[in-house]
């Protein structure tokens, strides 16, 4: 079945209509995405109230981690330039905080299941990753996730995430969890470490999972490390060697090279009373401030690419990942069904060769039972006996392949992960197993000439995608009179 159920495509629909009013530009990215979405419900990979589509998020999207002492939600309103989030030096809120934008007047606070029931949001469905890791906290979305509206234009076309503190959390498994989670699908990560404790021992959490989890990352370049409350060191006999000590402790972690901030909030600055320190202080402030904010923009930018980027990606790790994955264990299965046929009916054969002989049924080496004759001359009976016998020997091929199969699948449970593949292999392996598919089948269900060719023409279609977001923002000939005809073209 590779047709798509009526609440998720109701889902789409909705996206379409979303994207036709901010950003018609990928609005035919959804149609694409449907592509895909049938060949991966064809092939089992998918299933029917499922896309492809639902498990990206639509709008850029920024986090914020650290330690809970690192001035995360100072940070936030800040840039918001609303006070928004509660500030304090212990733990104010043990929850992730997804926050957007909003035409009114007020900031809102919304329960966790606003962000587990909508597919726009990065929290779709989270509550069965958490349900995964940590048995009945799945019901309990509400103590780790909470949307909150706010009316700032910073955040007019994109999210940010605020984070607990890694050190401040008892729910720690389900924590990370959602960490990586939203590490995966960020096209920003700031990780925010605290200037009044930079020794390694205060950060060790944070460096563990932030640092050295994802130094060697393909997207290692969208971490941006940030030591926030440096005016904090102002009083200090020798400032710089408070940002020495904390980039040894990254260096320690394997992290010798990329862009680091010393930062603090404008709003919420010790006094100090060293006019030249404060003039250097507030400069390189206002200098890592204005870059990490130019970063925090940019993301709109990015975010298109990363849409495209992710429906090609998607499309070439169907074909060069599940379709070999699936193909490898289907000749797998048909090895271990032939060995097993061969066991249970080699040992039938010799169990009835050895009560035949105890019967005194062989004179030699000719069956000669005395019901023979009789059971040869009925018609009936002689093909009422061969069909019970096909029927048995039916039920135990096929109680081997489903034997043989289960292993299979177990071992495919936990494949599409470590693969990097969206889609669920062990349910598209079991399309497979189906009866009346034989085990010499090579190519797996679903998979043939019109499936590739469709996921040929999808990553033609993100090829194309890709010209029109350059003919957006790129003109190399300088022709003021291409980039308003490009300009038309995509409005």
């Amino acid at each position: 079945m590779s047709s798509a159920g009526k609440l998720i495509e109701g889902r789409l629909k909705h996206l379409e209509s979303h994207l036709e009013r901010e950003n018609p530009v990928l609005l035919k990215t959804v149609q694409s995405f449907r592509k895909l979405d049938r060949v991966a419900r064809s092939m089992g990979l998918l299933d029917p109230e499922d896309s492809y589509a639902t498990q990206i998020p639509w709008w850029p999207l920024i986090s914020v981690l650290g330690t809970f002492s690192a001035g995360k939600s100072t940070f936030i309103n800040h840039y918001l330039g609303f006070k928004l989030q509660r500030t304090g030096n212990q733990a104010v809120d043990d929850r992730f905080s997804v926050i957007c934008y909003s035409r009114e007047n007020n900031a809102h606070s919304l329960p966790g299941v606003a962000l587990d029931s909508d597919p726009r949001f990065p929290f779709y469905q989270m509550s069965d990753e958490i349900e995964h890791v940590a048995k009945g906290e799945g019901r309990r979305i509400d103590a780790y996730l909470q949307l909150k509206t706010c009316p700032s234009e910073q955040l007019r076309g994109k999210i940010l995430i605020d984070s607990p503190g890694f050190d401040a959390d008892a729910q720690r498994t389900s924590t990370l969890r959602i960490t990586d989670h939203i590490i995966g699908l960020s096209d920003l990560v700031l990780v925010l470490f605290d200037a009044r404790h930079p020794e390694p021992g205060a950060m060790k959490d944070t460096l563990d999972h932030l640092v050295s989890n994802t130094i060697n990352r393909p997207d290692s370049g969208k971490f941006l490390y940030i030591l926030n409350q440096i005016d904090a060191t102002a009083r200090e006999d020798n400032p710089e060697e408070v940002v020495a000590a904390w980039q040894r402790a990254m260096g320690d972690r394997g992290l010798t090279a990329g862009r680091f901030f010393t930062i603090y909030s404008p709003d919420q600055a010790l006094p100090i009373n060293d006019e030249a320190l404060k003039e250097r202080f507030e400069r390189k402030r206002d200098a890592d401030l204005e870059e990490i904010h130019s970063r925090m923009k940019e993301v709109e930018v990015e975010r298109a690419y990363r849409i495209v980027g992710a429906l090609e990606k998607t499309a070439r790790d169907i074909e060069e990942k599940a379709v070999p994955e699936l193909s490898t264990s289907l000749q797998l299965w048909k090895k271990r069904v032939i060995w097993g046929d061969g066991i249970v009916f080699g040992l039938v054969f010799l169990l009835l060769l050895y009560f035949s002989s105890e019967l005194g049924y062989w004179q030699g080496f000719s069956f000669a039972p005395p019901w023979l004759e009789s059971f040869t001359s009925s018609a009936w009976l002689l093909y009422g006996t061969l069909a019970v016998v096909v029927l048995v020997a039916y039920a135990l091929h096929h109680l081997v392949r489903s034997i043989t199969a289960k292993g299979i699948i177990r071992k495919l449970s936990g494949r599409a992960g470590a693969l990097g593949i969206k889609g669920d292999l062990a349910r598209a392996f079991k399309r497979n197993t189906r009866p009346w598919r034989t085990i010499f089948n090579k190519k797996p269900a679903g998979w043939g000439h019109f499936a590739r060719k469709r996921l040929y023409q999808v990553t033609q279609d993100a090829d194309g995608y890709i010209q029109i977001l350059n003919d957006r923002f790129t003109n190399p000939s300088g022709d003021p009179e291409t980039t308003e005809q490009q300009a038309k073209a995509i409005d």
